[in-house]
């Protein structure tokens, strides 16, 4: 019968763990800025990658003013030339918010993906990877409404407020669309599937753009529905970007987009944060 004999247990010098470990100084942890705008230029490489994802906002727009404008124009208005400049703000808007939606619908892959779980082992500012999401979806909505309003330009729009006033509305249409983002993410993380954001996001957003002043005159709508548009937040920002854009600015509509905005993000951030940190 052998011994058997062990061999002796080997502790490293001081010498070869400092040649294993960086001799460098550690790398400072990132800002919440720099950590918040890289995952916002991940968002952006992804439209590099996979440009088919700017259909939405340039393909969809050009789709929906003309068949709108053409189609009640004349009924409505007597002409699409008086019809498209009450419409194109209203249109701009819609097409917009419409389509921040698909925040909540990345937000909802990513985690499908695993990506999310990467994500969470960084030394970051944890609600970095949810606002670099929506500050790369914010180029979305910039695109979308430049490409609606170089439309309308084409077809005989003509904004009284001048070129300042058009920018004042596309800033206040993409900041609202940024608080809106939020509400979509946070669905992206509750449910399960990217349909179900899909699904449960068209549900909100179809009855909340066209039951308000996009299209007509509320004064036009029976009494009960006037109720209704009266208090949908996207009818007051329809009338804040609409006024900016012809130059008859209303303070009252300003104030009433940037506290629902304001709401929005306060409530539905919240809620966001507190889902991804359960996640």
């Amino acid at each position: 019968m052998t011994a058997t004999t062990t061999a002796p247990d080997y502790t490293p010098s001081a010498e070869t763990i400092s040649a294993v470990l960086s001799p460098g100084a550690r790398p400072s942890r990132p800002s919440a800025l720099s950590a918040s705008v890289t995952f916002g230029w991940r968002a952006m490489l992804k439209i590099k990658h996979v440009p088919e994802q700017l259909f939405d906002v340039t393909a969809f727009p050009i789709m929906m003013t003309l068949m709108f404008t053409y189609l009640f124009g004349g009924a409505l208005a007597g002409s699409t030339r008086e019809y498209l400049q009450y419409l194109l703000p209203g249109i701009m808007v819609m097409s917009v918010v419409m389509t921040s939606m698909y925040t909540g619908v990345t937000v909802n892959n990513d985690i499908t993906k695993g990506v999310f779980d990467r994500f969470r082992t960084l030394p970051i500012w944890r609600p970095a990877p949810m606002v670099g999401y929506i500050l790369g979806d914010m180029f979305r909505y910039t695109m979308g409404a430049t490409v609606i309003l170089l439309l309308g330009l084409v077809l005989g729009f003509r904004p009284g407020g001048g070129v300042l006033g058009v920018l004042a509305g596309i800033a206040l249409l993409v900041a609202f669309s940024f608080a809106l983002s939020w509400v979509w993410t946070m669905f992206g993380l509750l449910l399960r599937t990217d349909k179900s954001v899909m699904g449960v996001s068209m549900m909100v957003l179809f009855p909340a753009t066209f039951l308000s002043n996009v299209l007509v005159d509320p004064e036009t709508m029976p009494g009960w529905l006037q109720v209704f548009v009266d208090v949908n937040p996207i009818s007051h920002l329809v009338a804040a970007v609409r006024g900016l854009m012809s130059g008859d600015v209303d303070t009252g509509e300003l104030l009433w987009t940037a506290v629902s905005g304001g709401v929005l993000v306060a409530v539905f951030g919240t809620l966001t944060m507190r889902l991804y940190n359960r996640k």
